[in-house]
């Protein structure tokens, strides 16, 4: 499942499945913009995990779930809960972020 959000609703998100991972980005960020296929593909991949794309300047509540200070940031959540979080623009960081709660 890939939502891309259209509303600060991340927490709704967060709570109505077992496991999450956010892209957290913004439309000036050129890494935003090379990791977002990257993003989708592992979405396509994965089974059983909600995998959200989150604009972090239009979205301050949703920003704050996972304190975000650099972008592009992607965050994992269990059960309503953070377990993790990376700034990176590289794949195989993603992938491992994205394997530990796989």
């Amino acid at each position: 499942m890939l939502v891309e959000l259209d509303k600060d609703n991340l927490q709704e998100i967060v709570n109505s499945n077992n496991k999450v991972v956010v892209q957290y980005s913004a439309s000036w960020c050129g890494n935003c913009r090379i990791m977002k296929p990257k993003f989708k593909k592992l979405a396509n991949e994965k089974e059983g995990i909600a995998f959200v794309i989150a604009d972090a300047e239009n979205f301050p509540e949703s920003r704050k779930l996972a304190d975000v200070t650099n972008l592009p940031t992607f965050a994992t959540f269990v059960d309503g809960k953070l377990i993790n979080q990376t700034q990176t623009n590289k794949a195989e960081v993603l992938n491992e972020l994205v394997s530990e709660i796989a």
